[in-house]
C-alpha cells in the first residue's frame, strides 16, 4: 500500500496543477448580450475585474461584426491599425497574457462610433495575498488581520481536502 506522505505529496502536486487554471475567468463580453450594437461596454467592464490568465470571449453574428485589438489612439479614433488582423469568427477568444490597458473595437460601418468598443485594465494574475494591514494609513486601529481568498481558490482547496480524507479512509 502507498504511504500516506507520498499520497499527500501527489495530492499537493495535483492541486497545484489544477488551481492555476481554475482561478482564471472566462469573460463573455457583454455577458448574455454578446458583442453587439446598443450595449454599454464601458458600464459592463466597470463591473468586472480582469486578470492575467483570464480570457475575453467575443460572441457575435459572423459577417456582421468583428473584433480588432487596438491601441489607445485607434480606440479613440475608431480606426484600426492597418497592421492588425481582425478577428471574424463570431466566437473569438483572447487570452489576457500581460497586465495593463487593453482596447478592442468593431470596425464594421460606424459600429465603433456607436459604442462597440471595449477598454479594460488587466491586473496581474490573481493570488492569495494578505489583506491590507489594519495599521496602514486610513484604517481602523483594530489588531485583527485577515486573508482575502478568491472563491475559486477556496473551492480547489476544499476539493483537495476532500480527496485527502477519501484517500486516507
Amino acid at each position: 500500500m502507498t504511504s500516506t506522505p507520498f499520497m499527500i505529496a501527489v495530492i499537493i502536486v495535483v492541486v497545484a496543477i489544477v488551481a492555476s487554471p481554475a482561478m482564471a475567468t472566462d469573460h463573455w463580453v457583454g455577458d448574455d448580450q454578446g458583442w453587439k450594437l446598443d450595449f454599454n461596454y464601458t458600464a459592463w467592464a466597470a463591473t468586472k475585474q480582469f486578470h492575467v490568465g483570464d480570457k475575453l470571449i467575443f460572441k457575435y453574428k459572423k459577417d456582421v461584426h468583428n473584433v480588432y485589438k487596438a491601441d489607445q489612439e485607434a480606440f479613440k479614433s475608431c480606426t484600426p491599425s492597418s497592421d492588425v488582423t481582425p478577428l471574424i469568427s463570431g466566437n473569438d477568444e483572447i487570452s489576457l497574457i500581460t497586465p495593463g490597458k487593453k482596447w478592442y473595437i468593431c470596425s464594421v460601418g460606424k459600429h465603433c462610433e456607436k459604442g462597440m468598443k471595449l477598454a479594460i485594465n488587466v491586473l496581474p494574475a490573481e493570488s492569495v495575498s494578505p489583506a491590507p494591514s489594519p495599521s496602514s494609513p486610513g484604517s481602523s486601529s483594530s489588531s485583527a488581520s485577515s486573508i482575502s481568498l478568491d472563491s475559486k481558490f477556496v473551492a480547489v482547496i476544499v476539493a483537495a481536502f476532500a480527496m485527502i480524507i477519501v484517500i486516507m479512509t
